[in-house]
């Protein structure tokens, strides 16, 4: 039988749960809504893309990913962590090359941003006091490319990686990736789209690269705030983490 937990009930819990819920509320701020409206909608977006790509992004995604990994891993050695800004900025540069090119650049771009992306997103594990290095942190890391991304129209965003416990026994690294990569490529394939658009060019690259960066820094403090909550307060991260759901849906 399932063992049935308590509430959380501790005041100061609840009022870092809900500024963790405002947070991931406004992830998906003004500069992302201005990109999906000028994007238009996702089925849209994906519609502008030639059918071989359309056809190759999970591939692709899954490269992107698994070659990310490594290499986010290997530049932790030789760079150190950076703040969000400067994390914004190379990806924003990234951006407006890769849209300046359009749709060939912005295949070319994509794999160096994506590992950018993952690069910050372990920075920021890493200032909440986690070890990026370790097999349960990478996983981790990657549970944060599952959420939804910031061109998503909609409201039903993807809640499933607040779900997860924090240990992971299951999927090895690459049998997760594969399932990430579906999800992720469906969002990298509306930034092609996007980035890719005539006349938007280089101005459009940067925006959309700007929006994702801000995005999943956004989300990684959700993610790895709460995990820290549950550790420094010793309360089942499971159970804040149905809290934190809870809030989102109301």
């Amino acid at each position: 039988m399932a063992e049935i937990l308590p509430p959380v009930s501790d005041p100061d819990l609840l009022s870092q749960i809900d500024a963790l819920a405002k947070r991931h509320r406004e992830a998906s701020g003004v500069v992302m809504q201005l990109i999906g409206y000028i994007g238009g909608s996702a089925e849209g977006l994906l519609g502008k893309l030639p059918a071989p790509v359309r056809n190759g992004l999970d591939g692709a995604t899954e490269r992107a990913l698994m070659g990310a990994m490594g290499a986010a891993e290997r530049s932790r050695g030789i760079v150190s962590d950076r703040p969000d800004w400067v994390n914004r900025t190379l990806t924003t540069m990234m951006g407006a090359a890769g849209g300046a090119g359009g749709l060939g650049s912005s295949l070319a771009e994509l794999p160096f941003t994506v590992t950018m992306l993952l690069r910050a997103i372990q920075g920021i594990a890493a200032e909440h006091g986690f070890d990026p290095a370790s097999r349960e942190v990478r996983l981790e890391c990657l549970r944060v490319f599952a959420s939804a991304g910031p061109l998503t129209r909609d409201d039903g965003m993807d809640l499933s990686f607040l779900t997860a416990r924090t240990t992971i026994t299951g999927p090895s690294l690459r049998s997760l990736v594969a399932k990430v990569a579906p999800r992720l490529s469906a969002v990298l394939g509306q930034k092609l789209a996007a980035q890719a658009a005539p006349i938007l060019g280089a101005a459009a690259g940067a925006a959309v690269n700007y929006s994702f960066t801000s995005y999943y820094q956004e989300i990684a403090r959700v993610h790895f705030g709460l995990k820290r909550l549950a550790r420094e307060s010793g309360t089942d991260e499971g159970l804040l983490r149905e809290e934190l759901v809870a809030r989102l849906q109301g």
